[in-house]
């Protein structure tokens, strides 16, 4: 394969596996300010999410705190009732943050989202807090799905 057909084909995996960003609506962040959120793989919206695959939430924020500890709490919202969802990793100081958080500064949380196989096939809003040492949300954002075969 000659250089130019290399660096295409490249190009073409890179513009697949881009992250894109994603709209949100911010449900109450107290003590943080979102500035973006993307979701990898996520070409369109609501983002196609395939049972058994995993996708890579991340969400760039400002704290107006300091907080020794981040836990992320999620749920997908389904008819107005929000459901529980599990994440692999909770402690949003191993998913990107370096604790302690503080005051001004910018962070990129950096989150695992699995889709179980048996999880229905249907379209619902995901929120995602990410609380402090009190439990207020440093963010909390939410976003429409599609979960797919």
């Amino acid at each position: 394969m000659d250089v130019r057909t290399g660096l295409i084909v490249l190009f073409c995996l890179m513009g697949l596996t881009w992250a894109q960003p994603v709209k949100y609506i911010d449900c109450g962040s107290t003590t943080g300010k979102v500035i973006g959120v993307d979701i990898n793989p996520c070409p369109n919206q609501p983002c196609q999410l395939h049972k058994g695959n995993s996708y890579t939430v991340n969400v760039t924020f400002t704290s107006n705190v300091d907080s020794d500890k981040s836990t992320a709490v999620v749920h997908g919202v389904v008819g107005g009732i929000p459901i529980p969802f599990s994440i692999p990793v909770p402690d949003g100081c191993r998913s990107g943050i370096q604790c302690p958080i503080k005051t001004g500064k910018t962070y990129n949380y950096q989150a695992s989202l699995p889709v179980k196989t048996e999880y229905p096939s249907i379209k619902c809003v995901v929120e995602w807090e990410l609380r402090d040492n009190g439990n207020e949300d440093l963010f909390c954002i939410k976003f429409p799905v599609q979960i797919v075969n």
